[in-house]
């Protein structure tokens, strides 16, 4: 080369629509009019983006299957002056879809990264949900396994803050009945289905009521972000929900309503927003 130094290249991290082809911004489609090449999680699914818009940019894959070798041929683009835009299937890239490998190799050969705003399931799920938004936490997917993934829950029991998964729509409902065991069938819940989509559906209510809309069908299809409410006031911290309390409640309930102690504990764990399970054990540390 005749100059003694090449100018190195930009990564655009591009948000793409996560349904609808109109959710993607000027800029977005600008970058990737004027990239040298488009780095995509499914060439066939970009392709009918950039079909819709005009682009003729050249693409290649990226995911998660060849992103260990292909971050090191990118960056090698990169360092050599080329422009390349990376984007997902839907919405941002590196949100539970590849990305991260190669913004942190080309952050490390010092690289500009520069993201283009777009469209996000989670964030568009949960500004329409109707749960708290001051205060929130994505997750990405919860575990596959039962298990598992009544364990991952378990640690949200006392949570002030909104949580939000993405979910298969085949283990949805079993997440959700999962969510009545452990965090109690009154902990809120938002099935957002389809987001932006044709199908779109909100399906929202405490987390037994929304596990009964779920098995009143034959199954739930399209893509899922499931969000869960915060925790009752009672629930955190040094809460009111122990033993003394649990008994005493029951007590009342079982002489004011003539209850026997099972539909009376079934009583006082809807009251207080946990599962029966966990009023039974705390009763029973009273008992000697």
């Amino acid at each position: 080369m005749s100059e003694a130094t090449t100018t190195r290249g930009t990564l655009y991290l591009v948000g793409t629509p996560i349904g609808n082809l109109e959710d993607i911004t000027f800029r977005a489609v600008r970058t990737l009019k004027e990239v040298q090449l488009i780095a995509c999680e499914d060439t066939r699914q970009t392709q009918k983006l950039l079909n819709h818009y005009g682009i003729d940019t050249a693409t290649t894959s990226y995911h998660e299957h060849n992103e260990l070798t292909r971050s090191a041929e990118l960056v090698m683009q990169l360092e050599q002056g080329k422009n390349i835009a990376l984007v997902s299937d839907a919405g941002m890239p590196g949100v539970s879809d590849p990305g991260f490998r190669l913004v942190t190799l080309a952050i490390r050969h010092h690289i500009a990264v520069v993201p283009i705003p777009g469209a996000s399931a989670f964030l568009s799920a949960l500004v329409a949900s109707g749960l708290p938004t001051d205060a929130f936490r994505f997750l990405g997917f919860l575990p596959s396994k039962e298990g598992q993934r009544a364990k991952a829950l378990e640690n949200f029991r006392n949570s002030t803050r909104t949580l939000i998964f993405y979910e298969a729509p085949t283990r949805v409902t079993d997440s959700v009945e999962e969510i009545v065991q452990v965090l109690g069938p009154e902990r809120p819940v938002v099935i957002a289905r389809e987001v932006t989509k044709l199908h779109e559906e909100f399906i929202r209510g405490t987390a037994t009521e929304v596990l009964g809309q779920l098995k009143s069908r034959q199954e739930v299809k399209g893509e899922i972000t499931l969000l869960i409410g915060r925790a009752p006031e009672h629930q955190r911290g040094d809460s009111v929900f122990n033993a003394h309390t649990v008994r005493t409640r029951v007590r009342e309930l079982m002489k004011a309503e003539s209850l026997d102690e099972r539909d009376a504990l079934k009583r006082v764990a809807k009251e207080m927003g946990v599962s029966k399970s966990d009023a039974y054990r705390e009763m029973q540390k009273t008992k000697h």
